[in-house]
């Protein structure tokens, strides 16, 4: 392609709310254009970008014996209705009334779509396993969309769903896509780890998110520096060894704290020996529907997945100042295990603590000599944020901390789904039991944004060989006859030798050329010069590297294929 004859709108400036790099850069590049909030256009560079991207997954999904399929993006209401997901998506879900007052939806995902059709056309063993897979837009109505292609209302997602007979051989499925999905994102040449997740709104038991690790990730992760383990905050544990148990025979004190009702607060006021570790902290939330009590000790924070997990809540939210107030007679801040009315749930380290200090449900007022069992009573689970330099909870090693983003979710869904849509297989003995189900996200064009914010510097993106718009950018330096006609013949046997080829032909100054390249991202970049052809030479430079080295004309094409090949992971 000729820079002269592509479409390539780079910005000077761009919006305020573009703050993360890749919402910057892509923006500023000529990658995308914003329509609307949280809905992007792809421009010629982006959509190569995302076809490349999507050519990777293409191959490893049906290399590990998945098949494409493209179904609706309109959906009527009926499938959502029968496993009641066109409720509890809320106003998430993008909804509209067709001229005969039929009530549709824009799909957010496609498990429901999938399992009518399997179970309308699958009706044996001997058909399955069965994975089936698109790539398609979705569409969610975020509240506040942001951070351009990483969180919007309408984007680009691989969605596969396995069927198997049974549970086994849904786990064997499951370890398929985990290889296929290894293989992928070493192929994207991301830098990422494999963590346990929450299952959330999708359903289902076992979890793991695919986790690029960036400097801007909005999800907070822990691994072990000695094993494997990792997992993302939400749902991660950390090592807990019970210490034996000391009973108290201190009776229950009431402590005057006035308008101290943050853990700092009451240390700070109580001073002595008085520390967060020896605090209770008690936080209420709401759980289907119900007014529940998170304890954990007062130097942790309430891990609010936990607690849901915990209580076998679907919904769950921090209570209102009001709630609380009606819960406890207190204001916020003064909330306690004791005497309590409803349903709590404690932090197994917090209930080690001896003597511990809580809220009073008085206001201006704390307990002091609180123990747990003997003061009061509740149901023991691991409810706090695990924390770098945590224990691993698998081997002997120390927790450390990460930030990342979401790149890819697999599940497994178990009959979350074909129970509740009646979707049956006849098995060997020709009994009709539920299809055992999977399924497998990646972002697509999420992935396009993770890799510009994994993969720039402070002059532009750097994208990796593999999904680059173009593998090699031709830079001619002045107007000499000589230069430019070297130039075209390097272009053509690129071309020639199936690479991706950009040839800047504009007439610009060498400056402009060289930082536009830089800013576009290209990985290698030959340029071409006069004094350097007085010697047969041109210079060949990798977009990661400091300098540029000198390679004799007649053998650029050949260096560069073995640097593109070097580049790829195959």
């Amino acid at each position: 392609m000729r820079y002269s004859k592509a479409l390539i709108p780079s910005l000077r400036e761009v919006p305020k709310e573009a703050v993360n790099p890749s919402h910057v850069l892509l923006l500023r590049a000529g990658y995308i254009r914003m329509v609307g909030a949280g809905i992007y256009e792809m421009l010629p560079l982006g959509k190569r970008v995302l076809e490349k991207l999507s050519r990777i997954v293409r191959e490893e999904m049906d290399a590990a014996g998945a098949q494409e399929v493209l179904l609706p993006a309109l959906l009527p209401s009926d499938y959502f209705r029968e496993t009641g997901r066109y409720d509890t998506f809320g106003d998430t879900l993008f909804r509209l009334t067709d001229r005969k007052g039929q009530e549709c939806h824009l799909g957010p995902t496609h498990e429901e779509i999938i399992t009518d059709l399997v179970r309308r056309d699958v009706k044996s063993y001997k058909q399955l396993p069965l994975n089936l897979y698109q790539i398609q837009s979705k569409f969610r109505d975020e509240p506040r969309p942001r951070a351009g292609l990483l969180r919007c209302r309408e984007f680009i997602m691989k969605d596969a769903y396995s069927f198997d007979v049974d549970e086994a051989a849904a786990v064997t499925s499951y370890e398929t896509m985990r290889e296929a999905y290894h293989r992928i994102f070493r192929r994207l040449g991301l830098d990422y780890r494999v963590v346990q997740a929450d299952s959330g709104a999708m359903g289902g038991s076992t979890s793991a998110e695919f986790q690029v690790l960036t400097q801007t990730g909005e999800d907070r992760l822990v691994a072990c520096d000695r094993c494997d383990y990792a997992a993302n905050v939400e749902v991660a544990e950390a090592r807990f060894v019970p210490a034996e148990r000391v009973e108290s025979t201190n009776a229950i004190t009431k402590i005057a704290t006035p308008g101290k009702g943050g853990i700092d607060d009451v240390v700070a006021f109580l001073g002595g020996d008085v520390t967060a570790k020896r605090m209770l902290k008690s936080l209420l939330f709401v759980a289907d529907g119900e007014v529940v009590m998170a304890v954990v000790r007062g130097d942790r924070e309430v891990n609010e997945i936990g607690v849901a997990r915990a209580l076998g809540a679907a919904d769950i939210r921090l209570a209102t100042e009001q709630e609380v107030r009606e819960a406890t007679s207190a204001a916020v801040g003064f909330a306690g295990p004791v005497g309590f009315k409803g349903r709590i749930v404690i932090d197994r380290e917090a209930t080690q603590v001896v003597d511990a200090i809580t809220g009073a449900n008085e206001t201006d007022a704390h307990l002091g000599n609180v123990n747990f069992g003997r003061d009061f009573q509740a149901e023991v689970a691991a409810i706090r944020l695990v924390e770098a330099g945590d224990g691993c909870p698998r081997c002997e090693g120390t927790l450390e901390s990460y930030r990342g983003i979401e790149g890819g979710h697999i599940f497994i869904l178990g009959t979350h789904y074909s129970e509740k849509m009646h979707a049956t297989f006849l098995d060997a003995d020709g009994k009709a039991k539920p299809f055992v189900m999977g399924c497998y996200g990646i972002g697509v064009s999420r992935l396009m944004a993770t890799a510009v914010e994994q993969h720039h510097d402070e002059n532009g993106i750097r994208w990796p060989m593999s999904i680059a718009p173009y593998q090699v950018i031709v830079t001619p330096l002045g107007k000499d006859a000589a230069v430019q006609e070297a130039a075209e013949g390097i272009y053509g046997e690129l071309r020639a030798a199936g690479i991706d080829v950009l040839l800047d032909d504009r007439d610009e100054r060498p400056g402009v050329k060289f930082k536009d390249a830089d800013l576009l991202g290209i990985p290698l970049r030959i340029t071409v010069g006069g004094r350097g052809l007085e010697r047969g030479v041109v210079e060949l430079k990798a977009r990661t590297e400091a300098q540029a080295r000198e390679v004799e004309k007649g053998s650029v094409v050949a260096e560069t294929k073995a640097s593109i090949e070097a580049a790829l992971v195959r």
